[in-house]
């Protein structure tokens, strides 16, 4: 009991304590009065008094731990009188918890991905300073950078602290079961530096280590120390072989280590490159840096323009027309994922509001049925603040239950929307895998329960008769009972269909969003597809080498049951981003750097396999081999952009002056080869017999469901050679539900759509339930009406019309804000405008139909009541 007693006076110490000094001081004063009038000196007066009441400390502190008992044996009281309440009205108590715990479920969920995206800050020492490097070229402004412009930018800039190199690729680790693929990223040396990570074991790479000459080094992840070496401390300094290189093992690093632009990469290699010193136009990798202290992004950016823009006068063959893109790293790593969390995160919220405020009808309504209790408890001496303590304790013993239970089920819910996540996308977005019930989330939820419950005080506060208690004990409180619907009641009742249109409307646009981004056009036929990325073994590396295996893959995989045809690809369409970026000349026009598009190689039969359609000219054959004549096929973006209102077929193109002429032989429709909700860019696809790539899809069409084929078609890839790696099996359907535009769309539509549903039902229960509780109230008065000769119709139409007003003035104001909103997510649509006129009006019929169904159930009972009845309850 002491240490309570010690809680509590921290909140009211200081005017228990000034209270009791007050009366102590009285008593010693009445005291020295008497000790003077009984003949004693005003010095021996004062002492005997003081003498009498002997250490005030000790009396004041015993009187303040008094006190404080008393306080905290009342608010025990307050809590045990509202478990009471609660149990005596379980409809109630059970319907309040559960609507607050569905809004706190949602909205901690949510988060709690907020969280681990947005606000936690990224693992790496001072992070706000890290930035990553890309060229822009015409088709974007992220491509790749060569390696000789990495070293120029690394040299010539003064904005960076350190400027490191980086790509990931998958490679062949050479195991006693043979080859297997593998992830891995090549570093700068002093990359791991950079992001301030240290190896847990071992050591870092060295400077100097990231050089041609230097000897091959390798740090393991974590996990592939684990996984691949049982985590044997005697590591350090075994050899691993990757693509026929022998690496000697040198570090492992943290287990928490993660770098998203590398994915779930288990091998990190300093930075090898074989290019010729004069080949600056290989571009396949990336660059990130660390910000000299007190340089702004702004800065840095222009410094990147200025050096880019003098590489490009520099060497225009290679860079011109090729500027410079400094990106936050923060903003690569989240990517596109900021504005959809804040989009879940302001639906959870709104639902969030709809449940507190239809908690607010219930104990509203409650609260109604209770003023003959207030007004009995006041007459018998209640003050004022005893009342609103005792209501107030009830909201937060509701509040604290909703809490508790939403916190339970929030937690299974991030478990949920987490397995939820595709992993492909988990690997590229490894903080995915953080959300969950931590310090950060726990204080959001501590937050929003204070708020909520503060919500819920306020009814008492708004509602108790606290100056006038006479009409609760004459009239049981229905007199006011009309006042209350027409006042706080109809608020809320406008507030809820407000907040549940808004919910309606965005949720209505990000469906129909999702619809249009999975119809779009895609060029191609997805269903009974199957795919195959594979690398060829080291040993084949020769362009006749790579043909010769391209063509015994689509032999052997030709013979597969329920095959129907086989095709090679460098890339395939449908990606999160269109990758393989080439420069192209047109012949007998003036040289322009700027003519960039996606390159693709493919084979002959790739374009029937994959159903596309031909626009003009003609597709590729067999013959069009390295010993024919080169030729090339474009899509129609390309022919509109470079060849407007004339015919391209025939046209000739040029590569590389060191090459022959390319002639144009067909255009097909445009392929999507990014997103789906990306613009098409121009393209030029050319027959992998005359340009192979050791690395390349094998793309199947089946008679039989496409995943049948899968298992399959690896096993006849390895028996063709077990050397070859197998990067990736999917079917076409599966690639484009994986990808993260989709996945985003998707999660949006369907997490919103949810809200909204649930927003629904309960404006639906509240407004039923605030409307039947206004027409219980109003028996008499119906009953009154009735005798005197009004019709069930015009009962129906007293409860309809207030109704129906109501519902008009929240829908109206909804669509208003809804609109407002729908502007504000307009960039997370695709395919349809904010102001969508059948989503609103669709809308607007539906929850108005729910509504006036709600409304009528309760005037169509108000219409049954016999007056003589009506008037005996009286």
């Amino acid at each position: 009991m002491s240490r309570l007693r010690r809680i509590a006076n921290l909140f009211s110490r200081s005017r228990i304590e000034h209270e009791i000094d007050a009366e102590l001081l009285s008593h010693i004063q009445l005291r020295i009065d008497d000790n003077l009038a009984a003949g004693m000196s005003p010095e021996d007066a004062r002492r005997d008094a003081l003498l009498r009441f002997g250490n005030r400390a000790v009396i004041k502190e015993s009187a303040v731990g008094m006190d404080a008992a008393l306080i905290l044996d009342s608010i025990w009281s307050d809590i045990a009188y509202a478990c009471r309440q609660f149990v005596k009205n379980p409809g109630f108590a059970i319907t309040a918890i559960l609507v607050l715990a569905l809004g706190i479920c949602a909205s901690v969920a949510i988060f709690a991905f907020v969280d681990a995206v947005l606000i936690r800050p990224l693992p790496y020492a001072n992070p706000s300073r890290l930035v990553g490097l890309y060229e822009s070229t015409p088709l974007g402004p992220r491509f790749h950078l060569s390696y000789l412009d990495y070293l120029d930018w690394k040299q010539m800039n003064h904005v960076f602290a350190d400027l490191e190199g980086f790509d990931n690729n998958p490679a062949a680790l050479h195991t006693p079961d043979g080859a297997q693929s593998v992830d891995t990223a090549e570093i700068g040396a002093g990359f791991f530096r950079m992001l301030g990570i240290a190896p847990i074991l071992g050591r870092d790479f060295r400077s100097g280590e990231d050089t041609m000459d230097a000897p091959r080094t390798v740090i393991l992840s974590y996990s592939a120390w684990q996984k691949r070496f049982g985590g044997r401390q005697d590591i350090l300094g075994q050899t691993v072989t990757l693509d026929d290189t022998a690496s000697v093992v040198v570090g492992v690093l943290p287990q928490g280590f993660q770098f998203a632009p590398a994915g779930a990469a288990e091998f990190w290699m300093p930075m090898h490159h074989s290019l010729k010193p004069d080949d600056r136009g290989g571009h396949g990798m990336t660059a990130f840096a660390r910000l000299k202290d007190g340089v702004s992004f702004e800065t840095a950016s222009a410094n990147m323009s200025a050096i880019a823009a003098r590489l490009a006068k520099q060497y225009p063959d290679a860079d011109e027309g090729r500027g410079a893109t400094v990106v936050p790293l923060t903003e690569i790593v989240i990517g596109s994922l900021r504005p959809t969390l804040l989009l879940l995160l302001c639906g959870a919220a709104l639902l969030l509001l709809i449940a507190c405020v239809n908690v607010s009808g219930l104990l509203l309504v409650r609260f109604q049925s209770r003023q003959r209790e207030i007004s009995v408890r006041g007459a018998l001496g209640a003050t004022p603040a005893r009342l609103i303590r005792q209501f107030a304790t009830e909201a937060i013993v509701l509040t604290t239950a909703g809490t508790s239970l939403g916190l339970a089920s929030g937690f299974a819910t991030i478990r949920l929307l987490r397995q939820l996540v595709p992993r492909n996308m988990l690997e590229a977005m490894p903080y995915l895998n953080g959300p969950g019930l931590n310090p950060h989330v726990l204080l959001f939820a501590i937050a929003i329960a204070l708020a909520s419950a503060a919500l819920l005080s306020l009814i008492a506060v708004l509602r108790a008769p606290l100056s006038n208690l006479r009409p609760g004990l004459t009239e049981n409180g229905r007199g006011v009972a009309s006042t209350v619907w027409r006042h706080l009641g109809a608020n809320l009742v406008i507030l809820e269909l407000c907040t549940a249109t808004i919910l309606l409307v965005a949720a209505g646009l990000l469906t129909k969003s999702f619809y249009k981004l999975l119809h779009t056009d895609l060029g191609l036929e997805p269903g009974h597809l199957a795919a195959l990325r594979m690398w060829a073994p080291t040993t084949v590396s020769k362009d006749p080498q790579i043909v010769a295996l391209g063509r015994r893959v689509i032999s052997e995989v030709s013979r597969l049951p329920g095959v129907q045809s086989v095709a090679l690809a460098h890339q395939i369409p449908i990606a999160d981003v269109a990758r393989g970026a080439t420069t192209f000349q047109i012949v007998g026009r003036p040289h322009n750097a700027n003519n960039d598009v996606n390159g693709r190689w493919v084979s002959a039969g790739f374009f029937n396999t994959i159903q596309a359609r031909l626009a003009s000219g003609r597709w590729f054959s067999e013959t069009d081999d390295a010993s024919h004549p080169h030729v090339a096929i474009i899509n129609q973006a390309l022919a509109q952009k470079y060849f407007p209102g004339e015919d391209a077929v025939g046209k000739l193109i040029s590569f590389d002056d060191s090459q022959p002429h390319t002639q144009i032989v067909g255009v097909v429709e445009n392929l999507r080869e990014g997103s789906l909700d990306s613009n098409v860019q121009p393209a030029i696809y050319t027959p992998f017999d005359q340009t192979p790539d050791p690395g390349f899809y094998v793309v199947v069409r089946t008679a039989q469901p496409p995943q049948a084929i899968l298992t399959s078609l690896e096993d006849t890839i390895h028996r063709i050679d077990r050397n070859i790696l197998i990067l990736s099996t999917e079917t076409m359907e599966d690639r484009i539900g994986n990808l993260q535009s989709t996945w985003l769309h998707r999660s949006s539509a369907w997490l919103v759509g949810g809200f909204a549903a649930i927003a629904l039902l309960l404006v639906v229960v509240g407004l039923y339930g605030v409307i039947a509780y206004s027409v219980s109230q109003r028996t008499r008065e119906i009953g009154v009406r009735m005798a005197l000769g009004a019709r069930r119709s015009t009962v129906y139409r007293l409860i309809l019309t207030e109704a129906g007003r109501l519902i008009a003035i929240g829908i109206g104001a909804g669509l208003a804000g809804a609109i407002a909103a729908a502007m504000l997510m307009s960039k997370l649509l695709y395919g349809t405008r904010p102001w969508d006129g059948i989503t609103l009006a669709a809308v607007a019929i539906i929850l108005a139909a729910s509504a006036a169904l709600a409304s009528f159930i309760p005037a169509r009972r108000a219409s049954r009541v016999q007056p003589i009845e009506a008037l005996r309850s009286e």
